[in-house]
């Protein structure tokens, strides 16, 4: 045993190394590019929306043509690939996300440093020729890694590294390793001048059985509210999806008609809830008066950008939902805006993501331990009011949230789509299922 201690030690700590400095290089170039754009005239924004969507279109198709998009996805590596995932896609999501933020687009920055961790993980692992399970193992920590070198929450990196692999199941054999892939990598991103933000609150004191009960139902809103986004996001998708088939449309000016949509609706949505939005969640956090419906038009315009084609990350925008929905919400129930928005924004993370340990432990680091107990409530009311629902389509299922929910152990949470699409969308599935096995009804 103490020998896997120091060669996890050993490993995980090359792995941070390697993905803290990968992850920096991507983060200053971000940084670089939203520092160019960020006070162009209004009537240029309208512009670059559809170049973005243009750039991005172009790249992901020509740079995925030969390749199926889901073989760099991290989660399946682990689960179907053994651990490997194809380098010579690796620059292509990154360079992605920044055209789609820096041209306005709505999604964040995590998604690509968790594709650069894992990627570059795993080709760590596959030079040391690992065997197949540990190389499993060390393409999770380059995730951990990522995520800590965005946010600066290393224990709840790696943390969230092993959660989002299965619904209902953590590898506790992971955890040494991805805990110190994620510190590592977060104390290399420091040393490249990244800076992170903390949101210490130390106005509670005591603790309060009535204010505990508030703050579960608040939980369960900001859970309904993440609901409410996952719902957009996959209508939104499978609704472009539908036009492209439909009518015949090239795929990479699919991101372009997502493009001209954003610029429509910015005519009468703030401009502050594209891109990153970070300021706008900075201002919840202050406990600034927020629009009741704030979090609505960001969940919408992250739908309309992701499920169009652009790319880029869906944890930042769970983060500005949930902090945007928490402080509209502490009005209401009459509590402090920045406890409502710090709970919410950790409790839409902990729903959507299917994350609730991971969450609850980024509460601790982003707000401190004096909002602990709080943070808990909201954290797991909100993980279980979502039911079978996740950003992540190739979450497996280990084990059901409840006994009075139908959950097969083993499938993905993205097999279940066709079950629980809502609306009159459910056209699109029956025509899209006619069209797949047009040849095979024929035969029939």
């Amino acid at each position: 045993m103490l020998a896997t201690l120091l060669r996890w030690l050993f490993l995980a700590s090359i792995t941070g190394i390697l993905v803290g400095t990968g992850t920096s290089i991507f983060l200053l170039a971000l940084f670089y590019s939203l520092n160019q754009t960020a006070h162009i005239p209004f009537w240029f924004q309208l512009i670059l929306l559809p170049i973005g969507g243009l750039l991005n279109g172009l790249l992901i198709y020509f740079g995925y043509r030969k390749r199926k998009a889901e073989n760099d996805s991290v989660i399946r590596a682990v689960h179907k690939q053994d651990g490997i995932l194809p380098m010579k896609t690796m620059p292509i999501k990154p360079i992605a996300a920044i055209i789609t933020l820096a041209s306005g687009g709505s999604a964040g920055k995590e998604g690509p440093c968790s594709h650069i961790g894992g990627t570059i993980a795993s080709w760590f692992g596959r030079l040391i020729h690992l065997p197949p399970e540990l190389q499993k193992k060390i393409v999770a920590c380059g995730v951990s890694a990522g995520f800590a070198s965005v946010f600066g929450t290393p224990f709840a990196g790696a943390i969230y590294a092993i959660e989002i692999m299965s619904l209902g199941r953590v590898r506790h054999d992971y955890l040494f390793a991805t805990v110190i892939a994620g510190i590592t990598s977060a104390q290399i991103s420091k040393f490249w001048g990244i800076s992170y933000t903390y949101y210490p609150i130390d106005f509670i004191t005591d603790f309060s059985y009535m204010l505990f009960l508030k703050i579960i139902i608040i939980g369960i809103l900001c859970g309904l509210a993440a609901l409410l986004f996952i719902v957009m996001f996959e209508e939104i998708r499978l609704f472009f999806s539908y036009i492209q088939q439909r009518f015949h449309i090239w795929r990479p000016m699919m991101p372009v008609i997502g493009g001209v949509t954003l610029s429509i609706l910015i005519l009468i949505i703030p401009v502050d809830y594209l891109g990153l939005s970070l300021p706008l969640m900075d201002k919840a956090l202050s406990g600034a008066d927020i629009p009741f419906f704030g979090f609505f038009w960001k969940a919408l315009l992250v739908a309309i950008t992701l499920g169009s084609g652009f790319y880029g990350g869906i944890v930042t925008p769970q983060f500005v939902i949930g902090a945007l929905a928490g402080n509209a919400l502490a009005g209401i129930f009459g509590i402090h805006p920045i406890l409502g928005a710090s709970v919410g924004m950790v409790a839409v993370v902990a729903a959507a993501s299917n994350t609730p340990v991971a969450a609850i432990l980024m509460g601790f680091e982003l707000f401190g331990s004096t909002i602990g107990i709080y943070v808990v409530g909201a954290c797991l009311s909100a993980y279980i009011i979502i039911g079978h629902r996740s950003v992540y389509p190739d979450q497996l299922i280990a084990f059901s949230k409840s006994i009075w929910m139908r959950a097969k152990p083993g499938s993905t949470l993205g097999e279940r789509d066709v079950q629980i699409s809502y609306g009159l969308l459910r056209k699109i599935h029956r025509w899209q299922h006619r069209e797949a096995n047009k040849d095979k009804i024929k035969k029939g």
